[in-house]
């Protein structure tokens, strides 16, 4: 039987495939296969990470430019993974009530806590 984990990471890998072979058909996504594919499976998700006063065409747009390393104007997976490593930092953040807050970064953040979910704070077995 297959961990949450393992589903969730099956499942982004399918959802890229699945707009990646849009148009044109290969293994990237261009700007509007990218857009549509977060507006159509997480806009949710996106109205709660997005920072206030942005919307979300270019909130998608400026994770696009974050994303697109090499300048070519489309994703390769490894990519995309940084978008969704950006998204979910800042899902994390948020969760915590703060924006923009990063581990190891902030001195006054209180590494004892515990809502449920595994940080990496405690000691390396």
């Amino acid at each position: 039987m297959k961990t949450d984990l393992e589903l969730a990471l099956e499942c982004a890998i399918n959802i890229y495939h699945q707009y990646a072979i849009k148009n044109p058909i290969d293994d990237y996504l261009d700007k509007l296969e990218f857009s549509q594919l977060l507006k159509e499976t997480a806009k949710p998700f996106l109205n709660n990470t997005k920072p206030p006063n942005v919307s979300v065409d270019e909130y998608i747009s400026n994770l696009f430019a974050k994303a697109d390393r090499n300048h070519d104007g489309r994703l390769k997976f490894t990519e995309f993974l940084t978008t969704l490593n950006l998204v979910v930092i800042e899902a994390h953040n948020r969760s915590h009530g703060r924006h923009g807050h990063h581990h190891g970064a902030d001195r006054g953040h209180d590494d004892g806590h515990d809502h449920g979910h595994d940080h990496g704070h405690g000691p390396r077995k």
